[in-house]
């Protein structure tokens, strides 16, 4: 039962992303990157939604994708992945073990390859944000598998990304392809293909910024963070990392020092955006890089999520940091470390970040924790019942916190203090995306629909 569990923390997302978050205003939060703190300053956004109330559209889900709507004006952007043949089970005997001791290894399990022969429609579309048509499609790729993926997850995991001008769909190890805004191909840049953790896939997104475009590529052979001109698709720099597969998003942080590319895995690392320069690291614990790091001028606060047999610990890092930050053992602090809970519960959604206090949302159980910024105190922990299982990112809007599980039930707390439980919606689908909002409208993004959601 372990290791079924274990197995479902890796379906992403993300964000997923997992999971992987998706943007947070009209147009600001699509030049960083899907996975930053998502705090809604849009306008006359409704509290109360369902399968019949305040839908202004839905449209059909076009094949399967984890990732996150993205908006940009009056369009909506999304990837997806279709199956277009599926190949016969094709079992590949492994070769025995040898003798140990006295006697011999059980075989390991035959391996099924068929992957590689089956074929997928790679795609973006654009739909209309008022109506929900669309507007175009356009096929990246089409063709086999290069890695294996879990069974519960997709080959578009990946958020895109846009600045108006061009947008950004990065497909795990399929490759980068960046399109103008009526859906002309740009360029297209391959970064390869690597084997994955246990053959489960991909989920970091790219990362857009002062018109270069971010790409982590961890993974299970030859993990690297890459720097590509936005404009062009020409590498401009690259930086091996001491990595294997990772899931979380990079966030570009601008504090009162200097600007930021920071990352997660095993070592939480902080790069010079420009260069590529290390500025400083330090070992983060917990299970999985998957959630994403949340910051204001001042500290940027992040950690694994945590598993079966971890606790997802939570570190606060100030501006300015420097060199290996690490805390010696046993400590909570350091230069660079303002402070450190260890067993914080940070899992697969992304830390929220809102007026002083940070907000974590379990996986699974529907526990929520609260803790002061500024000093990492616990201000509550509290558990919701009936809550299923949470991949998509919380959010804040009007001083009021959402969150919804994978089966579409969304439960809106009051920001502050004191837990507060204030209503609930429901949708009937199956979500694992974040949200997108522009215009007074959410897009939620499940496996049979898109739905636009306004008054």
């Amino acid at each position: 039962m372990k290791r079924k569990v274990t197995n479902h923390l890796f379906i992403l997302f993300l964000f997923f992303a997992f999971f992987l978050s998706s943007c947070t205003t009209n147009n600001w939060s699509q030049f960083r990157g899907p996975d930053f703190n998502m705090v809604v300053i849009g306008k006359n956004l409704p509290t109360e939604w369902g399968d019949s109330l305040n839908i202004r559209w839905t449209a059909d889900m076009d094949g399967e994708s984890w990732s996150s709507p993205i908006i940009y004006g009056d369009k909506v952007f999304y990837s997806s992945a279709v199956l277009v043949k599926k190949a016969p089970v094709k079992i590949q005997e492994n070769e025995p073990e040898q003798k140990q001791g006295n006697g011999d290894a059980p075989p390991p399990p035959p391996e099924d390859n068929s992957y590689l022969e089956d074929i997928y429609r790679w795609q973006i579309s654009c739909l209309d944000l008022k109506t929900g048509n669309e507007l175009w499609k356009k096929i990246s790729f089409e063709g086999n598998p290069r890695i294996k993926k879990h069974a519960g997850s997709t080959y578009a995991c990946e958020t895109p990304v846009t600045d108006g001008k061009r947008v950004y769909v990065y497909y795990g190890m399929v490759g980068v392809y960046c399109y103008d805004s009526g859906g002309g191909l740009i360029w297209e840049k391959d970064l390869g293909a690597y084997p994955t953790l246990n053959g489960w896939g991909t989920g970091s997104s790219p990362v857009l910024y002062n018109n270069v475009l971010y790409v982590l590529v961890d993974n299970e052979e030859n993990s690297f963070l890459v720097a590509l001109d936005a404009v062009t698709g020409e590498e401009k720099w690259r930086k091996s990392r001491d990595e294997k597969t990772t899931y979380s998003t990079p966030v570009i942080w601008e504090n009162g020092h200097r600007t930021e590319l920071v990352t997660l895995g095993s070592k939480a690392r902080s790069y010079d955006p420009e260069s590529g320069e290390l500025l400083w690291e330090l070992e983060l614990g917990g299970r999985f890089a998957i959630p994403s790091p949340v910051f204001d001028d001042e500290a940027i606060y992040f950690g694994n999520a945590g598993g079966p047999d971890a606790v997802g610990p939570l570190f606060a890092v100030k501006a300015g940091a420097d060199g290996n930050i690490t805390p010696a053992e046993g400590e909570t602090t350091s230069d660079g470390v303002i402070w450190l809970v260890p067993e914080a519960g940070v899992a697969n959604p992304s830390p929220l970040l809102y007026n002083g206090l940070i907000y974590i949302l379990s996986s699974r159980g529907g526990e929520i924790s609260c803790f002061d910024a500024l000093t990492g105190n616990l201000v509550y922990k509290e558990k919701i019942d009936g809550v299923g299982a949470c991949w998509a990112s919380p959010w804040v809007c009007d001083n009021k916190i959402y969150f919804y599980d994978e089966r579409g039930n969304t439960r809106v707390l009051k920001a502050g203090r004191e837990f507060e439980l204030v209503s609930e919606n429901s949708i009937d689908d199956k979500f694992w995306a974040s949200i997108a909002v522009a215009n007074g409208a959410y897009i939620f993004k499940g496996v049979e629909k898109i739905y636009c959601i306004g008054k």
